[in-house]
Order: C-alpha cells, then sequence, then structure tokens
C-alpha cells in the first residue's frame, strides 16, 4: 500500500510535493514594527520540506495587530521582510502560504503604537489578558464597534494584504477564521451583536469571513485562497449558540468560490465532528489538524477523510519532520518556556537527525 503522506497533491493553483502541511504558529520573533527578520527566514527555510508552510497569522493593518513582535503585512519593509523569507523556501523547492489574521478585539494599547484603536464587530471586551513587552499581563483592550463602512473597509484591507503577500513571493494565502480573532468575533452570536448586514443570524454573521475570502479570491485568484476554521472553538472568550451550524453556513457560502482548500481543525468536544461537516458542506479539498502523528495521518488520508494533514507542535522541535516521518524516526520535543520568548533559543536550535546523530 502507497504511503499517501509523501505523495504529490494539488490544492487548487498550489502543487504541493507532500501532504505534509506545517500549520501556522504564532512565535512572536518578528522586529517591534512586524518586519520578518533573519530568524524568520531561517526558521521557515530549516522546514521548506513541508508540503506546504503556511506562515503565522499576520495582521493585514495594524488595527489588527494582537501579540508583541507579530509580523505584518502592511508596509514596504513588511513585503521586503517577507520577500527574503519565500526566497528562502522556495530554493529550498518549498511552497509557502500566508495566514492573514486580523486580530479585532484582541489585544492591547500597550502593543499597538500610540493612537491605534482597538476594533470589533460589537463594543464588547474579551475576558483575559495578554502578554505586553511594556507592562507584562495585561487586560485585553476595550473595543470600538466598526461602523458598516469601516467594516468594509477592513474587507478591502483584507484584499491589499492578499495582493501584498503575492507581491511578497507567496504561493497563496489563508483566512485565519478561529481562535477568536476578528472573523470569528463576525461569526460567533456572543460577540456578534450588530444589526446592520453583517449581524443576525447565522447567514448574515459569516458575511464578513465570505467577503473577505471573495475579495481574495478576486485580487490573486481563488485557487491561491485557504481558510481556516475551527468549529466549537471558544478560544479567547468566544462562543456562538450553534457553532456547528454556523460554520457549516460559511463553508456552504464559501463552496461556489473554489477556494484552494479548507483547513479544518478537529472541534474540541466531540458533540461536533469538524471534519464530517467540512467533507459534507465545503466539496473542496481538505487540511485536517489537530493532534496528529505520522501513523494517524496516514490513516486519515487512506481512509479518504482529507487531501493533506497539517503538524502544528511537532514542526516546532522537528525542522526536518518530513525526513523523520519518512524513515520512521522518533520526533523531538520541544521546550514550552521558549515558544513566544524572542531570539533563535528554542525556534532555530533544534537539531535535525543528522545533527543528533553526529
Amino acid at each position: 500500500m502507497t504511503q499517501q503522506l509523501f505523495t504529490p497533491v494539488t490544492l487548487g493553483d498550489l502543487q504541493l510535493a507532500n501532504r505534509i502541511v506545517m500549520a501556522p504558529m504564532t512565535r512572536n520573533r518578528a522586529e517591534a514594527d512586524g518586519t520578518p527578520n533573519d530568524l524568520m527566514v531561517e526558521h521557515y527555510a530549516q522546514r521548506a520540506d513541508a508540503g506546504l508552510i503556511v506562515a503565522e497569522g499576520t495582521w493585514p493593518e495594524v488595527t489588527g495587530q494582537a501579540y508583541c513582535r507579530q509580523p505584518g503585512i502592511e508596509t514596504e519593509a513588511h513585503v521586503a521582510g517577507w520577500r527574503r523569507v519565500t526566497d528562502a523556501v522556495h530554493q529550498r523547492g518549498g511552497r509557502i502560504v500566508l495566514q492573514i489574521m486580523h486580530s479585532g478585539r484582541i489585544g492591547s494599547h500597550h502593543i499597538k503604537p500610540a493612537g491605534v484603536r482597538t476594533v470589533a464587530p460589537s463594543a464588547i471586551q474579551a475576558r483575559g489578558e495578554i502578554w505586553t513587552d511594556a507592562a507584562g499581563m495585561q487586560p485585553f483592550a476595550e473595543p470600538q464597534a466598526l461602523s458598516t463602512l469601516e467594516v468594509k473597509a477592513a474587507i478591502a484591507e483584507h484584499r491589499a494584504a492578499a495582493l501584498r503577500a503575492r507581491e511578497a513571493g507567496f504561493d497563496g494565502v489563508e483566512l485565519h477564521g478561529t481562535s477568536g480573532y476578528l472573523s470569528m468575533q463576525f461569526l460567533s452570536s456572543a460577540t456578534n451583536q450588530r444589526q446592520d448586514e453583517y449581524g443576525g443570524d447565522a447567514a448574515a454573521r459569516v458575511r464578513f469571513a465570505f467577503e473577505c475570502l471573495a475579495a481574495m479570491a478576486d485580487s490573486i485568484g481563488a485557487g491561491r485562497v485557504g481558510l481556516r476554521l475551527n468549529p466549537g472553538n471558544t478560544y479567547n472568550d468566544t462562543a456562538d449558540e450553534d457553532s456547528g451550524a454556523t460554520h457549516a453556513e460559511l463553508m456552504r457560502q464559501a463552496r461556489p468560490l473554489n477556494l484552494a482548500y479548507l483547513h479544518v481543525m478537529r472541534a474540541p468536544s466531540q458533540e461536533i465532528d469538524a471534519f464530517a461537516l467540512a467533507r459534507e458542506n465545503f466539496g473542496g479539498p481538505l487540511i485536517l489538524n489537530d493532534g496528529f502523528d505520522g501513523a494517524s495521518a496516514e490513516a486519515a488520508l487512506q481512509a479518504h477523510q482529507g487531501e493533506a494533514i497539517s503538524f502544528a507542535r511537532h514542526f516546532i522541535g522537528n525542522p526536518d519532520l518530513v525526513q523523520r516521518l519518512r524513515a520512521g524516526q522518533p520526533l523531538a520535543k520541544f521546550d514550552r518556556r521558549t515558544l513566544y520568548t524572542a531570539g533563535a533559543a528554542g525556534y532555530n536550535d533544534y537539531p535535525a537527525i543528522a545533527a543528533e546523530t553526529a
């Protein structure tokens, strides 16, 4: 029986050498202004054997910044910095797309430049705290509700971010539709109390995410646009009255766009089978995520549950993950203490198999 993990696959306009995808992970290693740097060039180049890299959540404009040292794709410096990353990945034969992530109400005025607002579908503050380099742990900022015109401007910002991503050399983009950031804030009944066309029932609440996808697809081609979803996710104080039904509505609306893929995470509760929900409603290629190892990934592909499998945690400590899986080698563990710290430690210093053997 052929091992599906190591066979090529085409997702829209993206041709992958294997079905192992590096999932997007916030690692907070960019410069303070969001410009990608040498650390990030090395980090992604080390992992270019993946069939596809989905680079970390990146703000389309500074209102959407959530975290200290989170990269952006707004300025010429951002584009130039990311170009160095994509060039390094392409030189090693890899493919890489950029995850576009507007954080909405998740963030702090201690993180964003002075005078930059925090915005959301509705003026509802998220419960919880966030790390700031300037003042330690701080409560999430109180957001201002976007006007209808501002919502449309935010959609245009996603379109512009997709164009800048292509200018930076990315093979495509992925809309971050989970983890309590802006697209999910619009999806969720607890965070979207709007009375205009972007609020109300599920069909209206998914409009923002759909229009972002449509704008990005129109600008760079639908075959280069993906979507990441996690039905049932409540991260960053997000809740919905019927998350499965809401996500199914977005999948159905997105289906005619013929996107490159849907990147779907396993639901945190057994009440929702996110993979089955995606197969039933999306109709296009699926990248499955969360909790896979080599054996379970292969089994999912053999069962035709999806077209590719993404790995996050395993790619942290294993820059040569594809080689390790192919050879049946044990996987290294990673240091949780250095997940979000500045510098190369816990980022670029995990050895490959050959180095460990030596």
